[in-house]
């Protein structure tokens, strides 16, 4: 584990880098000349960069376009992975959500937002309705008995950790995108609960099927957004799929 008290330059710093299972982990932070000097938290595995701050709009639509298919007064959400923690902030904003467990495998994220270093720590961690869970994910939508809280049910699960049903992070999550594990996770949902999943790729014709053949419904949601390096816009999709 290694802290960087000080930037390497006022326009670039590196925040935190450690070693995980899955590779180095590192937090950095640096201003964009091009874009007005916006400030701009990235996180890299390795050399593949898996977020950035300057790109959110489709974690948020994750959580605001689930949670719109609920007609429940009340509801009890999880966020599979916290990254940045768009996802969660977005959820805690709808007042219906009376709890949130954020399930995170890697403890160094977690320390982001504990110590601040990442600007919507203190959002979550001051929210008493958020609680963070250090879990795999996958081992515990595996796992329906116990599941993500000693066998509680959810009205929703959202889901942003690998890059697509297709694009892994691990090879052992492939079990999760099929109907069995699907099914497991169904099981964890209150009766028309929401499972909600992004994708850095376009929508996938398989994993729908998979999907249909667990859930009473499912569908794939292209949602666009501004890409001011690339002067363009870029997608991403967004899957929905609702318990019978």
């Amino acid at each position: 584990m290694v802290f960087y008290d000080e930037p390497v330059s006022k326009d670039f710093a590196i925040l935190d880098s450690r070693a995980t299972p899955l590779g180095e982990l590192t937090l950095r932070r640096r201003r964009i000349h091009s874009l007005d000097g916006r400030e701009v938290f990235e996180v890299k595995l390795g050399e593949a960069f898996l977020m950035s701050s300057l790109f959110h709009e489709v974690e948020v639509a994750l959580a605001e376009r689930s949670l719109a298919e609920l007609t429940d007064p009340a509801l009890d959400v999880v966020v599979g992975g916290l990254g940045l923690g768009y996802t969660a902030v977005a959820a805690l904003k709808q007042p219906r959500v009376r709890s949130l467990v954020v399930v995170e495998a890697l403890d160094a994220v977690l320390d982001w937002h504990r110590q601040g270093l990442v600007p919507l720590g203190p959002i979550l961690t001051g929210d008493s309705r958020c609680r963070f869970v250090h879990a795999d994910f996958f081992a515990l939508a595996g796992a329906p008995e116990t599941g993500f809280d000693n066998g509680r049910r959810f009205h929703a699960v959202l889901l942003d950790i690998d890059h697509s049903p297709r694009n892994l992070l691990h090879p052992r999550h492939a079990a999760f995108y099929q109907p069995a594990g699907l099914r497991q996770l169904a099981q964890q949902l209150h009766p028309g609960g929401v499972f909600a999943l992004w994708s850095d790729d376009p929508p996938d014709d398989e994993f729908l099927q998979h999907l249909m053949a667990v859930f009473a419904s499912a569908r794939a949601e292209v949602v666009t957004f501004p890409n001011p390096l690339l002067d363009r816009d870029s997608a991403s999709t967004i899957y929905l799929a609702r318990n019978p």
